[in-house]
């Protein structure tokens, strides 16, 4: 599975949708949108906040093996 497959899946799981997942880290829904999309790169300080949400290491969430 693809990374960002993976991030939408849990996303969905935890029943959060763009709007949530943008309030938790501050930022717009576009720009959540973007990143979820690969519109926009993804910094790790950003996969870390990601993951944390999600009680995860960023490794665990994006790392492709």
């Amino acid at each position: 599975m693809k990374s960002f497959e993976k991030l939408r899946e849990i996303r969905e799981q935890y029943g959060m949708n763009y709007s949530d997942m943008a309030k938790k880290l501050e930022i717009s829904k576009c720009f959540y949108w973007q990143i979820e999309h690969k519109k926009r790169r993804l910094y790790y300080d950003m996969a870390k906040k990601i993951a944390k949400i999600f009680e995860l290491k960023p490794d665990d969430l994006f790392y492709e093996k």
